[in-house]
Order: C-alpha cells, then structure tokens, then sequence
C-alpha cells in the first residue's frame, strides 16, 4: 500500500477508514495535503472501495488545520504555495466519486475545520470544538472555509465564526447544521463506519452521479439541473448496477454491485 505523509489508510471491504496522524494535532504539512490529493486520486481509481472515512488520531484533535510557524517569516511565495496545496487538497476531497464522512473526535480548527467541510456528511463528538480562528492571526480561510461554511449554516453564522472568531461545540454545530450528528465521546468512528456500511449498500454509480447533482445546485439554477437530473437518471440505464439492481429487488436478493 503506498505511504501516505502524516495520513493512515485502511481498507476494509467497500469502506476506507483514513486516519490524521500527524502528532499533536494532526496539523496539516505541504507533504500532507499533497499525500491526501494523491490518496482521493487512489481511491478515485479503485472501484471496489465507495467510501471514505477520516478521522483524527487519539481523542484530543481531529485537525489544528495549518501549523503558524510555516507563516511566521512572512514568505509571500511559501504563503502562495501552502495556499494552493490546502485548495487542490480539499477541492480533490470534496470531489471525491464516492460519499465522505468526517468524524470530528476533538478539536477542529482552521484548516481541520476546512477538511471536514469538504467532506459530504459531518459526525461529531460531544466534546468536539470547530473554528475558524484565521483572522485573528491576520490570516483568512483559504481552503474552502469561506465558501463551504456559509453554505452549512447560513451567512449569520459564517459570519460569527469567521469576522468574530466564534468557536462552536458540538451541540451548537448541530443546532446550526455544520454536523449532522452528535455523538458520545469516543464513538465518532464507530458511528461514521456504521453510516458507512450504508452507504456501501447503495449502487456506487448511482451514489456518484446523485452526489455531482446535490453538489452542482450550489451553482448551478434549478432549471437547468432538472433536465441534468433526468439526463442522470436515463444514464444510468447504460450501466451493469442499474440491470443488477432491479434484478435484484425483483428477485429478492441483494445486489452485486460492480460500480460500472
């Protein structure tokens, strides 16, 4: 299996458990970000695995985001470069063909904030924290944060997260719709798993092109996605899962599915 800087890959079945290990807080490095892109790339190519899992090492921190002292020079070009990597990164994991889903099992600030974000389904322990802390540092979200967020939970609360710095705990993040679940301390992983194997119970082809529509009406009017959803659903009938499925209800087994 390739080596992933600061990233564990487990592969079990349709699922991929990845885990952020880069202690103490799993802050993320050039060599990180540039590992996650090449690791959505892989998993992108293996038709046999429908979904990622991410999560932090340990119970403290599921993501610092980016460590201060690669700024602390002020270098405009080393700026440029980590700015582009966290961008290409994240964009690769929020475009990933099959379904994300973040365990948030601690802290998850800037850039790990960003992370789970990018991701399709938010699960968050109960003593989780999240935050956008970049401006008071003289910084800004540049990994989707100022996109993706308002998205979640509205332009109020972006807001106070962002311009006030306003940290959230997971029953605030609920409450506002950054995570769509909160569960017990230490329970992240098996929960998001369990969510999982759900999601690998569905036809991967199916889950693909429902994720790139649920996605594209962000941008994308209502008037053209309804002929884009109806092209989808016609597609799908050039495709082995579509036969297998309705086969396989009808004849009241499970599926085989080939993710072709």
């Amino acid at each position: 299996m390739t080596n992933y800087t600061n990233l564990d890959l487990n592969i079990e079945g349709h699922v991929a458990t990845l885990t952020l290990n880069n202690p103490p807080a799993h802050t993320w490095t050039a060599d990180s970000l540039a590992a996650l892109k090449q690791l959505v790339t892989d998993l992108n190519d293996n038709d046999s695995v429908y979904v990622l899992v991410i999560h932090g090492d340990g119970e403290k921190f599921f993501s610092a985001g980016a460590d201060l002292n690669t700024f602390a020079n002020g270098d405009k070009g080393n700026a440029i470069s980590m700015a582009i990597a966290f961008g290409e990164a994240f964009e690769a994991l929020s475009n990933y063909r099959g379904v994300s889903i973040a365990a948030i099992n601690g802290y998850a600030m800037g850039g790990g904030l960003e992370c789970a974000l990018a991701c399709d389904i938010r699960i968050a322990e109960s003593h989780a924290v999240m935050a956008l802390p970049e401006a008071g540092v003289g910084l800004l979200p540049c990994a989707g944060g100022t996109q993706n967020l308002p998205w979640l939970v509205g332009e109020g609360w972006a807001k106070r997260m962002i311009l006030c710095g306003e940290r959230v705990d997971a029953d605030t993040a609920l409450r506002i719709g950054l995570v769509e679940e909160v569960v017990e301390k230490g329970q992240g992983l098996a929960v998001a798993t369990e969510l999982a194997q759900k999601v690998a119970k569905q036809s991967p082809v199916a889950v693909t092109l429902s994720k790139q529509l649920v996605q594209s009406s962000r941008y994308t009017p209502p008037a053209y996605n309804l002929i884009n959803e109806r092209e989808a659903f016609v597609k799908l009938f050039d495709t082995a899962d579509q036969t297998e499925g309705v086969n396989a209800f009808l004849e009241k087994r499970k599926p085989t599915w080939q993710n072709k």
